[in-house]
């Protein structure tokens, strides 16, 4: 059966809603509301894949605490198989406490999240990846394993998130590899060092047949075959927190070339996916079903035919 696969580190999202201001020292605010949930990355969209019906499988570090336990969890609800890469007694994981204001939002981090990428940590990610349609890249210490699937024929996406040096230089070895990117705005401009999304366009071109910018809330823009596809956002969803986004639009535009979808169907089941997943606090709070995606983008398409 085909399948979609990765490696990365596993987030849990501790969300305090509902708070009037961050207390000071020596203070003590009640939250009106209060939430445990995983966090955004790669595990968020193979999540939201998995919510729309594709097998998913990732290697990332989980152990015997509760949080771990918690992840485990979520990904069997969600039809994501993982593999276990950590060696160690502690936590793994990466925990954030999110302090959600009305209009801004504070963090606390413990970073603990660690994965082996030794050689046999490689070799597990490899066996786990092997045979997938798609396989979803992060930088890290995985790109043997990316090179051995580019050979074997799966399909590789890439995802930088944003890098204070990204750069083409930094990156070249996963763009030379990688079927598709789907970088930001801001992203897209860092690693081209352009001006303009039409220029960073045309350097990303020469890495991939369909280069693609995400332009935020605008929407997203490809090139197919030396034309720009252009896809609005969908007005429908309301904005109430970004968390998770980019998460959800690579969830969508993944689904999309999982099922041999046209380039531009790609870009709309991403708009859904992302724009669907800002309408709650949290990135996995609101998401699309298999039927309601094809609803939405069905509905959206006739919009545009007017």
């Amino acid at each position: 059966m085909a399948f979609i696969a990765g490696a990365g580190l596993t987030n849990i999202d501790l969300l305090y809603t509902g708070m009037p201001r961050i207390p000071d020292a020596g203070e003590e605010i009640y939250s009106e509301g209060f939430e445990l949930q995983l966090g955004g990355g790669l595990p968020a969209t193979l999540i939201n894949l998995g919510r729309l019906g594709v097998e998913c499988k990732i290697a990332t570090g989980l152990g015997n605490d509760i949080f771990s336990e918690f992840a485990k969890g979520k990904f069997a609800e969600n039809k994501v198989s993982p593999v276990n890469l950590y060696k160690g007694d502690g936590i793994p994981v990466n925990i954030t406490s999110a302090v959600i204001l009305k209009d801004d939002r504070s963090f606390i981090t413990y970073g603990g999240g660690s994965m082996n990428a030794d050689d046999a940590a490689r070799q597990t990610f490899y066996e786990l990846a092997h045979g997938s349609k798609i396989t979803l890249m992060q930088p890290g210490g995985f790109l043997e394993v990316y090179r051995k699937l580019h050979d074997e024929g799966t399909v590789l996406v890439l995802d930088t998130g944003w890098d204070d040096e990204l750069s083409v230089k930094k990156y070249k070895d996963y763009l030379d590899i990688a079927d598709y990117y789907t970088p930001n705005k801001k992203e897209a401009l860092k690693i081209t060092d352009t001006d303009r999304v039409y220029d960073a366009l045309k350097v990303l071109g020469k890495y991939f047949e369909k280069p693609v910018v995400k332009l935020d809330r605008d929407g997203v823009i490809g090139v197919q075959n030396g034309r720009q596809v252009f896809v609005g956002s969908v007005e429908r969803f309301t904005n109430v927190d970004s968390t998770g986004a980019g998460d959800a639009f690579l969830a969508g535009f993944s689904y999309g070339l999982f099922y041999d979808c046209p380039f531009e169907d790609c870009l709309l089941y991403g708009n859904i996916t992302g724009g669907k997943c800002v309408t709650a606090t949290g990135a996995l709070s609101a998401y699309v079903t298999k039927d309601e995606l094809l609803q939405i983008a069905s509905e959206e398409r006739s919009l545009t035919e007017e």
